[in-house]
């Protein structure tokens, strides 16, 4: 297998085949290798540098009725919330005196979020603080409504496709949700000019080495700007509350392949993989990943906003969370960076223009 690795770290373009393989003959010294690899190929393009997001959770309501998700409309425990314009600014606000310069605002696909709401929100905080970037991931949305979004100021979309082979998306999603629908917006989102986000989960129900290799050949068809890779993890109100968690070496494997296969996107070592773990942020960090998101929602509402069982929280304050933040990443030898962090292939392109 190591050959194999070599050659998706060379830039082979690998068959649904050898990714199968892949995951079904890797040998713990095979992810060993993966993981070192794909460091070394994170610091020839990003360096030590680990970017920071202010995300800011704007809504636990949510439309859709995803099987693994907490915030499923058929949840009558969800506690539902909703910030308010000014509340998101303010959140913004934070974030940037202490020297964010990348907002995410995340949330359940909530209609009251028009785009009219939403694009008064995007062009506010794009009037005040034009030099940060601002994140949206607001799920499924019409390509007027991504296009109007972006012309207000919204750089970047995070649109996780969640599984690429339509059967197991159906095994994950009631039947008003369709992969179709959901490449339809990937695809609509890097055609109106988004840094695009997309990613799965690991170990999720029904998940087999054929789907994570779809999932791979996928990324590295569609070269995604940014992959979010997670452990599947259960909520006690969902469909799958007795089903396994995904596993951590199993998605550390696949944090380093995505790097491997992906040199220059920007991968987050997600709070999933630290509520798994609590080494497992450090170690995606040391095998490929170079983000991570630090919450900037109100401190109310950040128990509520619940995908999963047992989310880890890091820090109740934001600057005391940026302190511990700096001071875990010196231990490992990564270097906290609070700038935009723009994809490579978006930063030459605004040096030269």
């Amino acid at each position: 297998m190591k050959a194999l690795i070599d050659r998706l770290a060379g830039g082979e373009i690998l068959t649904l085949e050898q990714w199968q393989g892949l995951f079904e003959r890797r040998t713990p010294q095979d992810e060993i290798y993966a993981r070192n690899l794909a460091r070394e190929i994170c610091q020839q393009h990003y360096g030590r540098k680990v970017y920071l997001r202010g995300l800011v959770e704007i809504s636990s309501i949510c439309k859709n009725d995803c099987y693994y998700c907490g915030l499923r409309r058929s949840n009558a425990q969800c506690q539902r919330y909703r910030l308010t314009p000014e509340e998101i600014f303010e959140s913004c606000r934070e974030g940037h005196a202490l020297g964010l310069r990348t907002f995410v605002l995340q949330g359940g696909e909530d209609a009251w979020f028009t785009d009219a709401r939403l694009c008064e929100i995007v062009r506010r905080i794009r009037r005040a603080f034009p030099d940060s970037a601002i994140t949206l991931s607001l799920g499924e949305r019409s390509r007027e409504s991504y296009q109007k979004l972006f012309d207000a100021g919204a750089n970047r979309y995070l649109l996780r496709h969640e599984t690429a082979d339509e059967t197991h998306y159906g095994q994950l999603h009631p039947p008003e949700l369709s992969l179709s629908h959901r490449m339809d917006c990937l695809r609509a989102l890097k055609d109106v000019g988004y840094q695009v986000g997309a990613g799965f989960m690991v170990g999720s129900p029904h998940q087999t080495a054929r789907t994570l290799a779809k999932d791979m050949a996928f990324l590295q068809e569609f070269r995604p700007h940014m992959v979010g890779i997670g452990p599947f993890l259960p909520h006690h109100a969902t469909p799958f509350r007795d089903e396994p968690a995904g596993g951590l070496q199993d998605t550390l494997f696949c944090v380093a392949l995505t790097r491997l296969a992906l040199p220059e996107a920007l991968i987050p070592a997600t709070t999933a993989l630290a509520t798994l773990e609590v080494s497992g942020r450090d170690a995606a960090l040391l095998g490929g990943a170079n983000v991570i998101m630090p919450n900037l929602s109100p401190a109310g509402v950040r128990k509520k906003y619940l995908l999963y069982d047992n989310k880890r929280a890091f820090g109740s304050e934001a600057a005391e969370s940026l302190r511990l933040i700096h001071r875990a990443l010196a231990q490992i030898g990564r270097e906290m960076s609070l700038s935009r962090g723009d994809h490579i292939s978006i930063a030459a392109k605004e040096e030269h223009t």
